[in-house]
């Protein structure tokens, strides 16, 4: 069985990850996430949050040998902390899963690639910060644009927890380097994504080998909507 670290997304944290954990834990990996900079517990002020020092909780958090999943925008850190390890020499990193992510492109940041999408449902929910630091997710908008296929009470479960977003860290273009290519890496579209959009996930991994990506029928959440689903899926995914 797999030791599995779990990355949030946008504004998420941990917390994001309560009904998934048991599920991958009821099929017998080990499983526990992390609150990258600024967000869940983590106290760090959102103008001290980079890209890099994302990526380095992530290295911070590693095993022997661990799986990693990144949700969304934890896409680009997986991926700079897959680097960076490797250029210390301590690559411990058994596969890269990209749920719904970023997968990012060489020398984009993140805003760049979500400008060149075909459309950004998520942006009409966005409300950037006076100091134009960070921004949030509109509170009228979360459950559309997040949670609409997700149990009751999962929308303000997640209002409780939801913490501002670092935009400089977003607006970092990424320096692909040799460590993440060297992981054998799987990709979970959702289907039903209001966040980022379905058809430009496709784009992202269309490249990829066939036998490497994957579907779900969801929203942006499938570890809310379909927690059994989605471990049940990342146990095929590590045993295929």
């Amino acid at each position: 069985m797999s030791d599995i670290l779990l990355v949030h997304g946008t504004s998420h944290g941990a917390w994001c990850f309560r009904d998934l954990i048991p599920a991958l834990e009821a099929l017998g990996h080990t499983a526990r996430a992390i609150d990258m900079p600024s967000h869940g517990n983590d106290t760090t002020p959102v103008a001290d949050v980079t890209l890099d020092s994302c990526a380095q909780s992530i290295v911070d958090a590693l095993g022997e040998d661990t799986v990693v999943l990144g949700h969304s925008w934890g896409g680009f850190p997986i991926t700079r902390a897959a680097d960076m390890a490797h250029e210390t020499g301590q690559s411990k990193i058994a596969r890269l899963i990209y749920l719904c992510a970023y997968a990012p492109w060489d020398g984009y940041s993140l805003a760049e690639m979500r400008r060149a999408a075909p459309r950004q449902p998520l942006m009409k929910a966005v409300v950037k910060s006076a100091d134009g630091l960070s921004y949030t997710i509109d509170p009228a908008q979360v459950r559309d644009a997040f949670y609409h296929d997700c149990p009751e009470g999962i929308a303000d479960f997640a209002l409780a927890h939801l913490t501002p977003q670092s935009i400089a860290a977003q607006e970092t273009k990424i320096n692909l380097g040799d460590g993440h290519r060297q992981i054998p890496r799987s990709y979970i579209r959702c289907a039903d994504d209001q966040t980022i959009p379905p058809e430009f996930q496709v784009t992202m991994t269309k490249d990829w080998p066939a036998a490497d990506v994957y579907e779900m029928p969801t929203s942006h959440s499938p570890f809310f909507a379909d927690p059994a689903g989605l471990a049940a899926l990342i146990d095929y995914i590590l045993k295929d």
